[in-house]
């Protein structure tokens, strides 16, 4: 029996069922049996919401006494799970996993396997229905599409017949009081406006088809007029010509012309279900999908699918109005679950203050637009759609990653003075810009920014920076569906370094791998890794696959032609690591000299140093470099053994440890004699207290965020380096207890704020 078959003879007695005169609770009992005949399963139940409880209503294979005896709370075993995640589960072995709990009244301790499927009303879960069988084993995607079309129906039947809480299902009352909620900075900023809820959603109200045929035209309909949005709105995008968001757009595009995606839809029509019954039942198998993905980026590529499917639901159930059809009448925040790049363009710049998502990550391509239209995003706001209601009155802190609902009067006044002084902070800095950042003593440091992106070009000029100290030139890679040409990466660098005008850019090869890993370059054993950040990835992948060196190399020789081509290895853990890549650029070198093409004026080769193994080898390696930089980031989860992406862990690591600066210490000894030109490219650089200790170190060279430009060329001014040198000296020497107050204490001292 195919996945198709068994959904529609499943359907065809749930419509029959559905439309007879039976109480509710006997075609619930009807229902269970149903699913049980149809999937030779030996247990079928259904558990719905009533007094905020999930209750047993139906069962067939366990004990008929446990009906509205069994109970269970949200979060609590394997059902109260599904229903707190809205979630599909499915277990070969249900004991094994760490939620189960064992109901003894239900007699259920025989069975092994369990798959449950969320029952869902208003984007909540209203109950599950669930399988059981002896046997251990995982259900196949024919048993799992089955219950997530029944559970699309039974929440039809369920809400006629009124089975469950009204608040329950979505009659929630508004909160009035302030809340401050956690959350993830996507994009920088601070924001105040009126919440507006996006509600990309559709309420499906019928989900069997009566005609096959009229409900495949519907969508063929819908997809024609989406298609017809996403490149009306694709080809009026405002930003200018190139960069990563066109990228992002026309990946985007590419999702809304996938065949596949359409025929699945066509599949799921074939079953039985109605045009918006069948989209939906697609998109509940991505989630379920994006559920199991760990690669970010492929989740965040699940999400244009996702964004993409609300908009097909609009338009075939002809409710398209959204906030943004609506348009905003006051200056607003955004709230969704997450949000697609085009969605987002169809908002009015000049009232959209901020965005706040419930999920969303540093990746997604909504970040990559909302950046390019100046839009301050906080991502990750757990339960955002649920703890505010429209109209409400938010604050977006991104910069410290927090948001305030409803705020006290006196919050707001304080929230508006800080915005006052952000704003003249940000005009005392710009009044820096074209200052040359000397220290007190008359020691020029260099201070650079961090890049990857077209639109970061005019940041250059902005902040006032002395030059890209490292461009992250893999963000092309990640947003795009294959590799990109060499073609493509030229016409990149080549506006980079034409952007850059005079001031030198350091271009990092590319660093994809680990937690960054393409869904066009595969490696198996990569994709096992326990610990993707000291696995296959960076200079590591690029000698493997020496192929994508070559053509970066290439691309990036004929990009600065006639010009300084600066170099820099991501990940050098050994010397002959460096000679390697050093030597596919060499035969790039030669290979276009050969070729009578005009080559860089000269070429520079550096490597980060992030591995601490390679310290032990600077003798070996210093020698072959122009010049060196620190990658803090990484270098302090590999010195510390601590995933900086681990939440219990990333605040447990001072970068101002005698561990860190004793390290970076050592690095500066060694390279004193060689004349080496080492900085440090990272967060570390970017924070005043930790850049005045890099000071100490002897560190000249700083790459940093654009925003923290102007505040350290402002230290800088108040530094004199001869006062923080041997400071620096004693206390690595005999470290205090806690060296960022001291170090602290010493700046308030010589009159530095470090605010």
């Amino acid at each position: 029996m195919t996945a198709v078959s068994a959904s529609r003879q499943i359907l065809t007695q749930l419509h029959e069922v559905m439309a007879s005169r039976l109480a509710a609770q006997a075609k619930l009992d009807r229902v269970v049996e149903i699913i049980g005949e149809t999937l030779d399963s030996e247990v079928c139940s259904i558990y719905l919401l009533r007094d905020g409880m999930l209750e047993l209503f139906a069962t067939r294979g366990l004990n008929k006494e446990a009906v509205h005896v069994t109970r269970l709370g949200i979060g609590e075993g394997l059902n109260g799970t599904i229903a707190d995640n809205v979630e599909t589960l499915n277990l070969a072995e249900a004991r094994a996993h760490p939620d189960f709990i064992f109901n003894p009244e239900t007699g259920e301790e025989k069975f092994h396997s369990f798959a449950g499927v969320p029952i869902v009303r208003r984007e909540s879960a209203i109950g599950t229905v669930c399988v059981q069988h002896v046997e251990p084993r995982r259900y196949d995607d024919l048993e799992i599409e089955a219950l997530q079309t029944v559970a699309m129906v039974l929440a039809e039947l369920i809400d006629n017949a009124g089975l469950v809480d009204e608040e329950m299902a979505g009659g929630a009352k508004p909160r009035t009081e302030p809340d401050v909620m956690p959350g993830l900075t996507l994009v920088k900023g601070l924001a105040m406006g009126a919440a507006v809820m996006h509600k990309p959603r559709i309420e499906i109200e019928h989900t069997v088809a009566e005609d096959v045929e009229a409900e495949r035209q519907r969508v063929y309909l819908a997809f024609d007029k989406m298609r017809e949005q996403i490149d009306q709105m694709t080809s009026q995008a405002e930003f200018g010509v190139g960069g990563a968001h066109e990228e992002v757009l026309e990946t985007y595009k590419m999702f809304a012309y996938d065949e596949g995606w359409s025929r699945r839809i066509n599949q799921a029509i074939d079953s039985g279900l109605t045009a918006e019954a069948a989209i939906e039942r697609v998109q509940q198998r991505t989630r379920m999908r994006m559920r199991e993905i760990d690669d970010p980026l492929l989740a965040d590529r699940m999400h244009d699918l996702e964004d993409l499917a609300n908009r097909l639901l609009r338009i075939v159930s002809g409710q398209m109005g959204t906030a943004a059809t609506k348009g905003l009448r006051e200056d607003s925040i955004l709230i969704a679950r997450n949000l697609g790049p085009a969605e987002l363009l169809e908002y009015d710049k000049r009232r959209l203050k901020g965005v706040v998502l419930e999920e969303g990550s540093l990746t997604a391509h909504v970040v990559i637009v909302a950046r390019a239209m100046g839009v301050p995003v906080l991502g990750q706001v757990r339960n955002a759609g649920s703890l505010i209601n429209e109209g409400d009155l938010l604050l977006i802190d991104a910069d410290a990653a927090t948001l305030t609902a409803r705020p006290q009067q006196s919050s707001v006044d304080a929230f508006e003075t800080r915005f006052a002084k952000s704003k003249e902070r940000q005009a005392a800095y710009a009044a820096l810009r074209e200052v040359e950042p000397f220290t007190r003593c008359g020691q020029r440091i260099e201070v650079m920014i961090n890049a990857g992106l077209r639109e970061d070009i005019p940041n250059l000029s902005l902040a006032g920076a002395d030059g890209i100290g490292l461009f992250r030139t893999e963000f092309q890679f990640l947003v795009s569906a294959t590799m990109p040409s060499r073609e493509r990466q030229l016409r990149l660098y080549r506006d980079v370094l034409d952007g850059a005008g005079n001031k030198p850019v350091i271009f990092r090869t590319v660093d994809i791998g680990g937690d960054k890993a393409l869904p066009y370059l595969r490696n198996e054993n990569a994709m096992k890794d326990e610990n993707p950040a000291m696995g296959w990835r960076a200079l590591r992948l690029a000698l493997d696959r020496d192929g994508l060196m070559k053509i970066q190399a290439r691309a990036l020789i004929e990009a600065a032609a006639g010009k300084e081509l600066n170099v820099m290895f991501p990940m050098v853990s050994e010397p002959w690591e460096f000679d390697e890549a050093k030597a596919i650029f060499d035969a790039q070198l030669a290979y276009l000299k050969k070729h009578k093409k005009r080559l860089p004026e000269a070429v520079r080769y550096g490597a980060m140093l992030e591995v601490p193994a390679l310290a032990e080898q600077l003798d070996i390696l210093a020698p072959k470099l122009s010049f060196l930089s620190i990658g803090t980031n990484d270098l302090t989860q590999f010195l510390f053994a601590a995933d900086r992406a681990n939440p219990d862990l990333a605040a447990r690591y001072d970068w101002l440890s005698p561990a860190i600066l004793r390290f970076l210490q050592r690095v500066m000894d060694k390279t004193k004699s060689t004349n080496l030109d080492v900085g440090v490219c990272g967060e570390m650089g970017g924070r005043r207290l930790e850049a005045l200790a890099l000071m100490g170190l002897g560190i000249h060279r700083l790459s940093i965020t654009p925003a923290a430009v102007g505040p350290i060329k402002e230290l800088i001014r108040k530094v004199d380096l001869g006062q923080i040198s041997a400071a620096m000296s004693g206390w690595l020497a005999n470290p205090p207890a806690n060296m960022r107050e001291t170090l602290s204490a010493w700046a308030a001292e010589q009159g530095i704020d470090l605010d």
